[in-house]
């Protein structure tokens, strides 16, 4: 799981305020978010809850993925949560 691109979606609570990101590193990155260690969007919201992953062969490719989930509308992320993680988990501690 260590250092393997990949983009991923935090949420504040179900249905709450989303955040994409990408990294190599999903489980430092995360607990960074979680730690409040980055003055960023998900200190500011508080969004610390890991509900949705993809990862990547490379970073190039999870770079890109992450532009276009960007952009997408908020009802398509929902989507791709819901379609994986109905319930809203957070997924961080199936990571550890």
């Amino acid at each position: 799981m260590d250092r393997l691109p990949c983009v991923y979606l935090l949420a504040s609570k179900p249905n709450g305020t989303l955040y994409t990101g990408v990294s190599s590193d999903l489980i430092k990155r995360v607990w960074g978010h979680k730690n409040n260690i980055y003055e960023s969007f998900t200190k500011k919201y508080n969004v610390h809850i890991l509900v949705w992953y993809e990862m990547h062969e490379n970073m190039e490719s999870a770079i890109q993925r992450e532009k276009v989930i960007k952009n997408w509308k908020r009802e398509w992320k929902i989507k791709i949560i819901e379609e994986k993680n109905p319930k809203w988990c957070d997924l961080y501690f199936d990571l550890l």
